[in-house]
């Protein structure tokens, strides 16, 4: 597999506002959350990242909230590739556009995986490389701005990354059939976006996934009284003979 390791450092976004249309992709990606949140319960939610932080969540039902990110909005000042939570411990997790702006994203995974517990969720958010949005990234001056400074990965190569930390992949959805450039109106592209919508569902310029932790199956252990097995010699045509000290005295 393909490392995603990078010594790069990408201008990282301090909040919605500083991505075209900003506003416009926080609210779809909050609307997608009202309906995926609805079916998560537990006592604890992390919010990872800046852009994680300002999402509403106010509808979910895990009321402690916990934001994990290096802003005023932080309710704990951490890396989210070194999280301060203890193993185990944590019900599901947000992850909203925080892959592409890090150095080691899967390390940041890892880190997810740690800390919910067996039957926990995590839900992420991203650029996909293959829409509008992506096509956009090939343009010279492109990648000295935001979103597309970033570096853009597929959605086929996150759900890698989560099913080889031992994740089901319950939810992979597309959002934004537009390229997000700025100065675009988004409402001449209605018909377009309805369009995609129907008939071209994976080029979406945002991806959705919702994944679960598998619970590890419990390992039997075997009773110690079973009966002892027989002995069988392992030499081809070698049979048993009777001890003279087992044969009966009467022979």
């Amino acid at each position: 597999m393909k490392p995603a390791i990078s010594l790069q450092t990408a201008p990282k976004p301090d909040s919605w506002l500083a991505f075209p249309h900003g506003e416009y992709l926080k609210s779809e990606i909050e609307s997608k959350l009202a309906s995926s949140l609805s079916h998560i319960f537990g006592y604890h939610l992390l919010k990872l990242g800046t852009l994680s932080a300002e999402l509403d969540t106010s509808h979910c039902s895990i009321k402690h909230q916990v934001n994990v990110a290096q802003n005023a909005l932080a309710g704990v000042i951490a890396d989210i590739d070194e999280l301060p939570f203890s193993e185990h411990s944590v019900d599901a997790c947000i992850m909203s556009h925080t892959l592409e702006y890090l150095s080691d994203p899967h390390h940041a995974l890892r880190e997810a995986h740690r800390t919910l517990i067996p039957g926990g969720y995590i839900i992420i958010t991203g650029f996909n490389p293959i829409s509008l949005c992506g096509l956009a990234r090939i343009l010279p001056f492109s990648k000295q701005k935001l979103p597309w400074s970033g570096r853009f990965f597929t959605p086929a190569r996150v759900k890698d990354w989560l099913n080889l930390l031992g994740f089901e992949v319950i939810k992979d959805e597309r959002l934004i059939y537009a390229s997000l450039a700025r100065g675009s109106r988004l409402s001449r592209f209605n018909g377009w976006q309805n369009f995609c919508k129907h008939y071209l569902k994976p080029i979406g310029s945002v991806y959705f996934i919702v994944a679960r932790k598998r619970v590890a199956p419990l390992t039997p252990i075997k009773p110690k009284w079973h009966a002892r097995p027989q002995f069988n010699p392992a030499i081809k045509g070698a049979g048993l003979r009777e001890s003279i000290n087992s044969r009966n005295p009467a022979d």
